[in-house]
């Protein structure tokens, strides 16, 4: 099958690539890059916000991810990439007559969050669900890997912080339930394969779930610190909000009060998966020396 993975160079999207060549699958992958660390995938140069190269890129194609997405707005905004990116994606396919569309959403997608991250995913579901193709959405948790933000970037930035504890957000007891890039690529691969997907939302959760505190522990012992952790109200990160290198933003902030969790049941029977837990992947996600590639 001809697969188009749009954003397709990032972190997730190598990891799928992977996945989707393993099984046979002929891949390109369209980003503002253009090209991308894994051989045998056509790397192709365009922008889904500004609708750049995408008439090009989905023509002849079988079947299209769409997995672009930011955590943070610097020279882009949520929603750009969430919801004009995907409207711009919708409208190639359908005029190319591509049908298949799968979606990579977010878990804790939905109005009234506070967080454009959140608003403006949930924005990109509505457009996929009223598309008219034949779409399958997926909402992961946390996904952790080599290269992932939330582990090897903010908590490990947190931990490393040159201060004499480890700010906490608040209690710390808002929970989460991450997933391993490994499992998610998995489940996205499979769905090409399981015509019981198309028209379904599949939230991709991880076998365990952890309080914020818990995580945080986990990476400062993966990294030998002993620093302690310093529970500090949520308006202080929010202060933080205004420094150039924030370690975290308000609107990440709004996301982990609310924390991210949900029940794999659905996953779980649709898909087989690894399931890898979090605490196996941690130490090369960290670069900690000795650890098993």
């Amino acid at each position: 099958m001809r697969v188009l993975l749009i954003g397709g160079s990032g972190f997730l999207g190598t990891h799928l690539a992977r996945a989707l060549r393993a099984a046979g699958h002929e891949v390109s992958a369209l980003s503002r890059r253009g090209r991308g660390p894994l051989p045998g995938v056509r790397y192709l140069e365009g922008d889904a916000a500004r609708n750049l190269g995408l008439a090009e890129a989905v023509a002849g194609a079988d079947a299209v991810f769409y997995l672009a997405g930011i955590i943070r707005e610097r020279d882009q905004t949520f929603e750009a990439v969430h919801v004009r990116g995907v409207e711009h994606a919708v409208r190639a396919m359908r005029a190319a007559g591509v049908g298949r569309l799968l979606h990579v959403s977010a878990l804790g997608a939905r109005r009234g969050t506070k967080s454009r991250y959140f608003e403006t995913k949930a924005g990109g579901e509505a457009i996929v669900r009223e598309s008219g193709l034949e779409w399958t959405i997926f909402r992961p948790s946390l996904v952790f890997g080599e290269g992932d933000e939330f582990f090897s970037k903010i908590l490990k930035g947190l931990v490393r912080m040159p201060l004499p504890f480890i700010p906490l957000v608040g209690s710390g007891e808002y929970p989460f339930r991450p997933v391993w890039a490994g499992d998610v690529a998995e489940a996205m691969r499979q769905s090409l394969e399981k015509p019981e997907t198309i028209g379904e939302a599949y939230d991709l959760v991880g076998p365990r779930e952890y309080p914020y505190r818990a995580l945080v522990l986990l990476v400062r012992d993966a990294l030998g610190s002993k620093k302690p952790l310093l529970s500090l109200p949520a308006w202080f990160f929010a202060l933080l909000d205004r420094l150039p290198a924030a370690p975290i933003t308000r609107d990440q902030l709004y996301m982990l009060l609310l924390g991210n969790t949900g029940d794999p049941a659905k996953m779980r029977a649709t898909f087989s998966l690894a399931w890898r837990p979090l605490e196996a992947e941690l130490p090369r996600i960290l670069g900690v020396k000795g650890a098993e590639r």
